[in-house]
């Protein structure tokens, strides 16, 4: 198999891996919500993440991969920034009508593609633009109901969309640029965001559903569905970071709005979700929009590739070395440890991480 057809291999396992956990999380979370009353999202998000650090310390310690050390300071305002903009999400949902939400996850998409223009000198053509809109189209008609605005909320959806879209941009700049694998980021990381959602995520579950997570009556049954969703989890976590390092920050939105539209047919199948026309209309024009979006990207990637093997060594490390949003490089202090730090970090860069 040639290194071409082995990336191609590896970039659809992460796609289906992420798409297939990613629908049965949403299953069993919803079980555990609707059917079982466990309305704390926050905190089973922290627990989520603190149960992949572990399960990938095991794997770390029985060889399965080596860990890679990366510089602190980077490594914890990453994780810091992930874990805010997951809290970030669940209020949104909280202090919007589920209308407003949906469009705000809508908005990441064309923000995403503002940032990466701007900060990363990255093209879209105007035929990825153009089936971008018509997913977007299909995934509104699809989920978009009702839209109720209040200030508070847009405040909160603002913060939301930035803090989301610089995570995944940071998720695939740190992977490149440190040569780090997605398995070496999670690892690194996710103590630092699962701390972040255990320290905030009672208060934010508290605000939300006025239950307290630890009155709760824990039965037998609500265990096992916790456990089976923090071992989901693991699967969604690992195959979140690995699509968005070995395609795009856009790639992992676009394949976003797919499972919307797969939890919204298993909801109907399964569920026995209510169904309207609106919704089958709207999925098959996000569907056909997917399509457009795959078959570009396929040929504007061929077409990359083709001139990328005609440039000299010389000309090609440095085209991949020029991103202009994060300069990594190994510093004085820490060459010796063998840590890879950012530098150099733009003030647009640091206000992501800092609010300023």
């Amino acid at each position: 198999m040639s290194d071409g057809a082995g990336s191609r291999t590896g970039v659809a396992g992460a796609l289906g891996l992420s798409v297939t956990s990613s629908v049965a999380i949403v299953i069993c979370n919803k079980y555990l919500i609707s059917t079982l009353g466990f309305f704390f999202a926050t905190t089973l998000t922290s627990w989520h993440l603190m149960v992949t650090f572990f399960t990938l310390y095991v794997a770390q310690r029985l060889h399965f991969f080596e860990p890679k050390p990366i510089d602190a300071r980077t490594v914890i305002s990453f994780g810091l920034l992930n874990g805010i903009s997951i809290g970030l999400l669940n209020l949104c949902l909280g202090f919007n009508s589920v209308g407003f939400y949906q469009m705000t996850k809508l908005a990441i998409i064309p923000f995403t593609v503002v940032l990466e223009t701007i900060f990363l000198n990255k093209k879209f053509s105007q035929t990825i633009k153009a089936s971008l809109m018509v997913l977007l189209l299909g995934v509104g008609i699809a989920s978009v109901t009702d839209l109720q605005l209040n200030l508070l909320g847009s405040i909160i959806a603002v913060l939301t969309i930035a803090a989301t879209c610089v995570g995944q941009i940071l998720t695939n700049q740190i992977q490149r640029r440190l040569k780090v694998s997605s398995t070496q980021l999670l690892y690194q990381s996710s103590p630092y965001q699962s701390a972040v959602l255990l320290v905030t995520g009672p208060f934010v579950d508290k605000l939300l559903t006025k239950r307290d997570v630890f009155a709760f009556s824990y039965t037998t049954q609500v265990v096992a569905f916790i456990l089976l969703s923090c071992s989901i989890a693991v699967c969604v976590n690992f195959s979140t970071f690995l699509v968005i390092g070995t395609t795009s920050p856009v790639t992992y939105q676009v394949l976003g709005h797919l499972k919307t539209c797969l939890v919204l047919s298993f909801g109907y199948i399964i569920l026995k979700d209510p169904f309207s026309a609106r919704n089958v209309v709207g999925i098959l024009i996000a569907i056909f929009g997917m399509g457009l979006y795959s078959y570009y990207s396929v040929i504007e990637s061929r077409k990359k590739t083709e001139a990328a093997s005609s440039l000299p060594v010389a000309a090609q490390m440095s085209e991949n070395d020029s991103a202009p949003l994060l300069g990594a490089k190994i510093s004085p202090r820490t060459e010796n440890k063998g840590e890879e730090t950012f530098d150099y970090m733009p003030r647009t860069a640091k206000s992501a991480f800092t609010g300023r």
